[in-house]
């Protein structure tokens, strides 16, 4: 098992990245209150959408009848703090891909 940080920051943003040998593309979005996150084919298709970045949950669980071979989880660095704010995400909040 290869535990990874992906690396973010507390901005809006879009970016490629390959997991588990295939390529995505990941969006992160702020939503007021939580930051959520869309996962794309390589080609912009939409797979998920709008899984909030929560700790203390596997987010990818429900969506396992996709086989993504590869699982995503949240961490602050924070007492405490449960969930990403608008500021520190990438800071003191981080977003981990587990691979086999």
């Amino acid at each position: 098992m290869t535990v990874t940080e992906i690396p973010l920051t507390p901005n809006n943003q879009t970016f490629g990245i390959t997991l588990a040998g295939t390529a995505y593309q990941i969006r992160i979005l702020w939503r007021d209150t939580f930051w959520s996150l869309d996962l794309m084919d390589s080609a912009g298709t939409a797979l998920i959408n709008g899984i909030p970045l929560i700790t203390g949950a596997e987010l990818l669980a429900q969506y396992a009848h996709l086989s993504l071979n590869f699982q995503l989880g949240v961490v602050c660095d924070i007492a405490g703090q449960a969930n990403p704010t608008k500021t520190d995400l990438g800071t003191f909040s981080h977003l981990y891909v587990i691979t086999e």
